[in-house]
């Protein structure tokens, strides 16, 4: 069973009381769990040098031109990669759980009419613990950070907060896996296969980077829905902080090669070459009947009632140690195999097995002969397949207290399995749900109307419900209306009555230093002088190799971004890495008062200790080199940017955001340095049930 999460409920709960979740999470860890600190990326479009260009850097207009083209390449790249792992994926999940289910479909007919059931509920809970004890052992043990969907921390990424590993080589979802995909072919190297194909080195810098990840995500979605359209979309509304109009058609390039790729290789799997009718993992089918104003007022009235019905718990993960983390995702499975179980041997909607009917594994269990258990339908699939079967069965496939026990049943097994150690997505199970609920929704409406059953199609309003559902979960308006194609006004209204999706509520419990568009509201009395840190470690324009060494080396502070003074005014901005990259290359003045002789260094070397930097604890300098003196006048940048100290903070707020910046340094009417704008600086601030509130974050 694909995890859905329980952050749901915290979304219902903080719309209708804001101040019930505050305090529920008030004594949960206000730090994501791994302990390794979160950095900012550095978006601003300047030079990362102020060293002579070498020649990767174009100085003619046919370079530039040559460099758009690479960017065009590489998201043709990205798109047929993400495709072909689609594909994979699509062929492996299907051959894996056609096993499973023949195999537990023989048995239980088998053990039907001689007795002995029992065999295979253990046969199905084994198989169960397997499947899911493979994913949790490689997340556990090898790559933690594909645990979930990886959409939060993809989001956090293109807004600039980088999270560890975000973009490693690891198993995901296609959303993170496009965006894995993307940031290994835009660098022309992977860092977990320690492998360099020395190509594509103009784009190792964070900006050119985050613009291919957005291209990743986009291809993800539409590689999973089939929706080019909807994957640009998605990446605009739900992922991307920073947007141009050159990058939208990249994007969507990307997203269209995508989708050819897996139609192209699902086509030639099932022996139709070139007949594209699969393109995406997760195919909604084709509805014909229309769609009335009475479907959107009646469907939005139970699903507000529902909300307000809604009893919500919260629940968190405790569970840190690895093989703990593996044996309660086994635990999760067991249990959701025997539930499952239970409700298809107690069930008794029995319904004909007719020609039109299109169950993969039909479970006759105690019906008649030329009958199959409904519940069975539900439980006994994969949940795309549910989803079809609740979309296109013809009415009366389903009767009201089936859906309704499902409906429940897997609501709240989907709300535990949150937080397992699994890489898992929100988008199925959300929809199914959702398909879930609207059909029973349909089912009941056509009861008590008048000639109800001529217009009430309930695979309409399994489609509606599927729709709102994950609309008022993920609150993807622009995207998800793409991805259904109709219902346009539904889950635009669903978006204005939840205005928090569930990636937001995620990133707020994780106390990720996220910046959302705008300041707080009430933030205008603030200035940058009660915002900033202070005081500020600062360089001279020549420094002491022994100084730079001891400030890199203390633990006492985080500092990533360093002014460099001219003896007191600003002069420049140098970053932490950039110091590491010059120790390590030994480029220092041989005599501190005559002419400066100093190694020769490239913008190569810069670009190929990127992302990862070494530690200064890597980097030897023996006592006669810390007597040595370092210019850094060609390596800073010369114009930082910078603020009065009486600046306001939606103003700092503003241009720190739109900008992409990773530093902003507060100066005094004299141009001295006295203290310095982060991403946390900005982000604790946030509004409360006493007005503007500071929250602890995770340290940056």
């Amino acid at each position: 069973m694909k995890t859905a999460p329980v952050a749901l409920l915290f979304l219902i709960l903080n719309q209708m009381h804001p101040s019930l979740l505050q305090d529920s999470v008030r004594g949960c860890p206000k730090e994501i769990p791994h302990n390794e600190k979160l950095l900012s990326l550095k978006y601003e479009r300047d030079r990362e040098t102020l060293m002579p260009p070498p020649s990767p850097l174009p100085s003619r207009p046919q370079g530039f031109k040559c460099l758009e083209i690479s960017r065009w390449v590489i998201c043709g790249l990205i798109g047929f990669l993400t495709g072909l792992i689609a594909c994979c994926i699509d062929i492996a999940v299907e051959n894996l759980a056609g096993v499973k289910y023949y195999v537990v479909k023989q048995n239980i007919e088998k053990f039907t009419e001689v007795g002995g059931l029992s065999i295979s509920l253990i046969l199905w809970a084994v198989l169960n613990s397997a499947f899911v004890m493979v994913g949790a052992v490689i997340v556990a043990f090898f790559e933690p950070g594909a645990a979930g969907s990886g959409i939060p921390q993809i989001k956090c990424y293109l807004n600039g907060v980088k999270i560890p590993r975000v973009v490693r080589l690891k198993e995901g979802p296609m959303i993170h896996s496009g965006a894995v995909v993307a940031a290994g072919v835009s660098q022309g190297r992977s860092t977990s296969l320690k492998k360099d194909f020395k190509i594509f080195e103009y784009f190792r810098r964070d900006t050119e980077k985050r613009d291919f990840v957005s291209a990743g995500a986009a291809a993800g979605v539409s590689a999973a829905f089939g929706a080019p359209v909807g994957g640009v979309l998605f990446s605009l509304e739900e992922g991307a902080s920073f947007w141009n109009q050159m990058l939208t058609w990249r994007i969507f390039f990307a997203s269209m090669i995508s989708t050819f790729t897996l139609n192209f290789f699902l086509s030639i799997y099932n022996n139709k070459p070139g007949d594209l009718s699969s393109p995406g993992l997760i195919n909604f089918g084709r509805f014909e009947s229309d769609v009335s104003f009475l479907d959107f007022s009646t469907l939005l009235l139970v699903n507000y009632g529902a909300i307000l019905k809604c009893v919500c718990v919260c629940v968190l993960r405790y569970v840190h140690r690895p093989c703990l983390q593996v044996m309660e995702a086994m635990l999760v499975a067991a249990v959701t195999a025997t539930v499952s179980f239970a409700m298809i041997y107690f069930s008794n909607d029995c319904q004909p097995l007719g020609p039109d009917q299109s169950e993969d594994y039909p479970l006759q269990l105690f019906c008649a002969d030329g009958e199959y258990n409904s519940m069975a339908t539900a439980f006994f699939n994969t949940p795309e397949r549910s989803v079809r079967s609740l979309f296109h069965n013809p009415p009366g496939s389903y009767n009201p207290l089936t859906l309704s026990l499902f409906t429940l049943t897997y609501f709240f097994l989907a709300c535990w399995t949150y937080g397992l150690t699994v890489s898992a997505g929100v988008f199925i199970p959300s929809l199914l749900i959702g398909a879930a609920w609207g059909r029973l929704f349909g089912i009941l409406l056509a009861a008590i109307t008048p000639n109800g059953s001529v217009w009430a199609v309930p695979g309409k309003y399994a489609l509606m419900g599927a729709a709102a559902q994950l609309g008022g979960i993920v609150r993807m308006t622009l995207s998800l209306t793409v991805i259904t194609t109709v219902y346009t006004v539904l889950i635009i209204v669903i978006h204005l009555v939840v205005p928090q999706g569930l990636y937001d509520i995620h990133i707020k419990l994780q106390s990720v230093p996220f910046l959302h568009l705008e300041a707080p509201a009430t933030s205008h009395w603030l200035t940058a002088r009660e915002v900033m840190g202070a005081p500020v470690t600062c360089f001279n324009r020549i420094e002491k190799v022994g100084t730079i060494v001891d400030v890199l080396s203390n633990t006492s502070t985080n500092h990533n971004g360093f002014p460099v003074v001219v003896p007191v005014a600003i002069c420049g901005l140098i970053l932490r890495s950039q110091l590491i990259v010059l120790l390590k290359h030994k480029v220092f003045v041989e005599l501190a008062r005559s002419r400066l002789t100093q190694r020769k260094l490239q913008l190569k070397d810069f670009r190929d200790a990127y992302p990862r930097f070494p530690p200064i604890q890597s980097i030897h300098v023996s006592q006669d080199e810390r007597e040595c003196m370092m210019d850094l006048t060609e390596f800073m940048n010369p114009t930082p940017y910078t603020v009065p100290q009486e600046t306001s903070l939606p103003r700092v707020f503003k241009l720190f955001r739109a900008l992409g910046l990773r530093h902003l340094v507060v100066v005094d009417s004299e141009n001295r340095v006295v203290g310095l704008v982060t991403r946390k600086d900005l982000a604790r601030y946030h509004l409360g049930k006493h007005g503007l509130e500071e929250m602890q974050l995770a340290q940056t």
